[in-house]
C-alpha cells in the first residue's frame, strides 16, 4: 500500500523539488556571499538542508536551507572571530537546537513576541539592502549598517569610472525582472521564480556582452569548499562571547524556523508540523554544517511556500531539491562560474525589501500602539547597533509591556452602610509595581475604621502586596483601626505558601 502511494504522488513531488531547486538554487549562494563567505558555502548548506533535515523534518512541507535573517549575524560573527570559529559556533548551536527538540521545548521558542520577529527581520533586511548595494557595484561591503550607507556615495563615483556601472546595471537588471515577473507572470508559468529569471537573463546578457565584472567563485571540486572543524577550534568555546554566539544563532534560528513551519501548516491541510521533532532536525543539520565549515540554517517561507504551490504532499519533494543542488555543483559547476557576483546581489536586495514588511507593520495596529513601537525600535535597534542588541531591546520592550499589563490594578475606597466601617476594593493584579499606589490610598484611611479587603475580583496578588496591607494593619491597630482580609480564593492567587492567620484581624 505505502510503495502503492509513494508511485501515485512521485511524479509530483518530481516536479515539486525542481521549482524549489530554482528558487533554492540563487537564493543559497546570494545568501552566502550576504554572509561573508563563498558561494559554495551556501550551497552546502542547502545540500544538508535537504537531504539530511528532509529526511528528519518534523514539518515535512518545509524546506530547510541558509536563510537571509541569519546573514547579518554570520557576517558579524566571521568579521570578529574569523571563518574557523563558524564551525564550533555551529556545532554548538546545533547540539543546544538537538537538546531543545529532545526536551520538548520547541513550543516555547513560538512564544516570541511577533512584533520582535517581524522587527526583527525587518532590521535584517534594511542592512541586507546597505551592504548588497555596494555588492551590486562589485565593490567590498562595510561591517555595519551605517557605515555602508555612509559609504555608499564614495562607492557610487568609483563604479563610474570603472567596470563597477556594469555589474551595477546587470543588478537592477536582475531586481526589475524579479519585479516584473511577480506582478505580471501568466498563471501557466508560476511555478518558474522570479530570480531564477533574473540571475539566468542577466548572466546571459553578461557573456553576450562580455561585461567586465566579478562572477561567482565555484570549485570544481566540492569537497574544496568544505573546512573540516578541527577538534582544536572547539577550545575555543570557552570565549564567553562565542557562547553568547552559539546561544544568538540557536535561538534566531529555532524561533524564525518554527514561526516558518506554523506558516507552512496554514498553507496545506495535509500533516500538522511536529515542533520538537522540527527542531531536532534542525539541530542535526547545524551540528552538519558545523562539521563541515557551511552557513547555517533554518526552515525558510520562501522555499517552503514555493514548495507547497508546486503541488508537494510528501518529505520526498524537499529531499529530492537537496539531490538536484548536489547534482548541479557537480556536474555543472561552469555554469556557477558565469554568473555575475551583482546579479545575486540583487536578488538579496529584492528579498532584503520584502522582508520590511509595512503590511505586518500596519497590521500591528490591530493590536494597539505598543507593538508597532516595539516592531519599529527592534528594527532601528538592528540597524544602529547590532542583531544581538537589538533583538535583546525587543524582548525588554514586550517584558515591560507585559508588566505594566500585568499590573493593572484598580484601587478604590468604598463607605460601606455600617457606620465606620469601609471597603478596601482591588480589581485587577495587585503587584510590587502598585505598591506606591496602594500606600497613598491607604494613608488616606481616617483612623478608627474597619477596612474589609475582598480578593475575590483579583487574578493575582504578590508578597510585597500583601504584607504591605498586614503591615498597614498592624501599624494602624493601636488607633483603633483594623484591617479584615477576606482571603477566599487567596490560595490561588497568591504565589507561594499562604500563611494561616493573615493579616490583623483576617476574615474567613
Amino acid at each position: 500500500m505505502r510503495a502503492a502511494r509513494l508511485k501515485a504522488v512521485l511524479p509530483r513531488e518530481l516536479l515539486a523539488s525542481v521549482v524549489v531547486f530554482l528558487v533554492a538554487l540563487p537564493l543559497c549562494m546570494g545568501i552566502a556571499i550576504a554572509s561573508g563567505l563563498p558561494p559554495a558555502k551556501g550551497l552546502i548548506t542547502g545540500i544538508i538542508g535537504g537531504l539530511v533535515v528532509g529526511w528528519l523534518a518534523g514539518s515535512p512541507l518545509q524546506v530547510s536551507g541558509p536563510a537571509a535573517g541569519l546573514a547579518v549575524l554570520v557576517f558579524e560573527l566571521v568579521r570578529q572571530h574569523g571563518v574557523a570559529m563558524l564551525g564550533p559556533i555551529l556545532l554548538l548551536a546545533g547540539f543546544l537546537q538537538l537538546m531543545a527538540g529532545r526536551l520538548k521545548l520547541g513550543c516555547w521558542f513560538r512564544v516570541t513576541a511577533p512584533a520582535v520577529v517581524y522587527g526583527m527581520l525587518a532590521g535584517i533586511g534594511v542592512l541586507i539592502v546597505l551592504s548588497q548595494v555596494h555588492v551590486m557595484l562589485d565593490a567590498v561591503p562595510k561591517p555595519s549598517g551605517l557605515d555602508n550607507l555612509a559609504a555608499f556615495p564614495a562607492a557610487l563615483a568609483q563604479a563610474l569610472p570603472t567596470f563597477g556601472w556594469q555589474a551595477g546595471l546587470l543588478g537592477l537588471s536582475t531586481i526589475a525582472v524579479m519585479w516584473l515577473w511577480e506582478k505580471y507572470r501568466p498563471q501557466s508559468l508560476r511555478f518558474i521564480p522570479g530570480a531564477l529569471l533574473g540571475v539566468g537573463l542577466a548572466t546571459l546578457a553578461s557573456l553576450v556582452l562580455a561585461l567586465q565584472v566579478k562572477r561567482v567563485a565555484v570549485p570544481a571540486n566540492l569537497t574544496e569548499a568544505i573546512d573540516w572543524l578541527k577538534p582544536a577550534d572547539l577550545l575555543n568555546l570557552a570565549d564567553p562571547t562565542l557562547l553568547i554566539a552559539a546561544f544568538a544563532v540557536a535561538f534566531i534560528a529555532s524561533a524564525e524556523t518554527l514561526l516558518s513551519a506554523a506558516a507552512v501548516d496554514r498553507m496545506h491541510s495535509g500533516q500538522r508540523s511536529d515542533f520538537d521533532r522540527e527542531l531536532s532536525a534542525q539541530g542535526v543539520g547545524n551540528m552538519l554544517c558545523g562539521l563541515l565549515g557551511a552557513l547555517p540554517m533554518t526552515g525558510v517561507i520562501v522555499r517552503s511556500s514555493a514548495n507547497v504551490q508546486a503541488g508537494a504532499s510528501t518529505r520526498f519533494s524537499t529531499i529530492f531539491h537537496g539531490l538536484w543542488l548536489l547534482a548541479f555543483v557537480l556536474l555543472l559547476s561552469s555554469v556557477l562560474q558565469s554568473i555575475p557576483v551583482a546579479s545575486l546581489a540583487g536578488v538579496l536586495v529584492y528579498t532584503g525589501f520584502k522582508l520590511v514588511d509595512l503590511k505586518v507593520f500596519r497590521g500591528l495596529a490591530r493590536y494597539g500602539r505598543a507593538p508597532m513601537f516595539t516592531y519599529a525600535a527592534t528594527a532601528l535597534a538592528i540597524v544602529f547597533t547590532d542583531l544581538l542588541t537589538g533583538v535583546l531591546i525587543g524582548f525588554g520592550l514586550t517584558l515591560v509591556k507585559l508588566a505594566l499589563k500585568a499590573s493593572r490594578l484598580k484601587i478604590s475606597l468604598i463607605d460601606l452602610p455600617q457606620e465606620g466601617e469601609m471597603e478596601l476594593r482591588l480589581v485587577g493584579a495587585a503587584t510590587f509595581l502598585k505598591v506606591p499606589a496602594l500606600t497613598q490610598v491607604l494613608g488616606s484611611i481616617a483612623p478608627g475604621m474597619t477596612v474589609h479587603v475582598p480578593l475575590n475580583n483579583l487574578s493575582y496578588i504578590d508578597h510585597s502586596c500583601l504584607e504591605l496591607l498586614e503591615d498597614w494593619g498592624r501599624a494602624n491597630a493601636a488607633k483603633g483601626s483594623k484591617l479584615l482580609i477576606e482571603s477566599r480564593g487567596l490560595k490561588r492567587r497568591l504565589e507561594g505558601r499562604v500563611r494561616t492567620n493573615i493579616g490583623i484581624g483576617a476574615a474567613g
